[in-house]
């Protein structure tokens, strides 16, 4: 069944420095819609993003594309600042068969959220042939690592921030030695998330074999509010989100396929 697209131009808000986004949809499967915002930069994209947030993944994107969730998420919040480091970034809703619930339980590492993020890929590829990378925190990450395995011919290279390395959504517990794209590891030094703990890494960072080139970078700094899972915390990178990105983002560069 070939996708069907739909967009809606938008204006961002003064946080994301006046950048036009677009809500667009894709059908992967049947009766299923794949919501996401996208946002472009000025000149041709170097690559682009697919940026996937934590928790549950629902954004609740209205149909003027308004967040209706998750709008404090790391990556979500700083999505017009990977667009100034010269990105098409999409930042993905769950989707329609998932509206209620989010992608909770298992589904972010289904074969149906693969196909989702396929159709997806698929039209960013339709938008600039430049490559593909995906990038996920907190539990955004288990969905990074699993399409990244899935969809191996589609996606180009990863950054997983505050990995998930305990619990339910372990990266340890994927086939990581299936993962020969690039993968960048960005986490908290003093990350307090039970789930995202910097000690408990290392059988992640080990199970990438196969991995053309992998680095972990470690970040220190910034504030710590609230649930230390939540993103004013340290596992939010809170105060100090342009260092993340500007250390990632020329990572991403010096990894880029030729």
């Amino acid at each position: 069944m070939r996708p069907v697209l739909v967009g809606l131009v938008l204006m961002a808000s003064a946080s994301l420095a006046a950048a036009a986004e677009t809500l667009e949809s894709v059908a992967p499967r049947d009766g299923v819609s794949q919501r996401f915002l996208l946002l472009k930069p000025e000149g041709p994209p170097l690559a682009s993003l697919i940026l996937f947030t934590g928790g549950d993944g629902n954004l609740k994107l209205s149909d003027d594309g308004r967040l209706g969730s998750g709008a404090g998420n790391f990556l979500v919040r700083t999505r017009a600042r990977w667009v100034e480091q010269g990105f098409t970034v999409a930042v993905v809703d769950a989707p329609s068969d998932h509206a209620a619930e989010g992608m909770a339980g298992d589904f972010r590492g289904s074969p149906e959220h693969a196909k989702d993020m396929a159709a997806v890929i698929d039209f960013l590829r339709r938008q600039a042939d430049v490559p593909v990378w995906l990038v996920g925190t907190s539990r955004g990450t288990t969905s990074a690592a699993s399409v990244a395995i899935k969809q191996r011919d589609k996606v180009d290279g990863l950054v997983l921030t505050s990995s998930i390395d305990h619990g339910r959504g372990n990266l340890a517990d994927f086939n990581l030695q299936r993962v020969t794209q690039p993968v960048l590891l960005v986490q908290h030094q003093r990350d307090e998330c039970q789930e995202s703990r910097l000690d408990n890494l290392q059988p992640v960072v080990d199970k990438l074999t196969a991995t053309q080139a992998k680095e972990l970078i470690v970040m220190d700094g910034g504030n710590n509010r609230g649930d230390p899972c939540q993103p004013w915390a340290w596992h939010g990178y809170n105060g100090i989100e342009d260092q993340v990105v500007s250390r990632a983002s020329a990572w991403i560069k010096g990894h880029l396929a030729r």
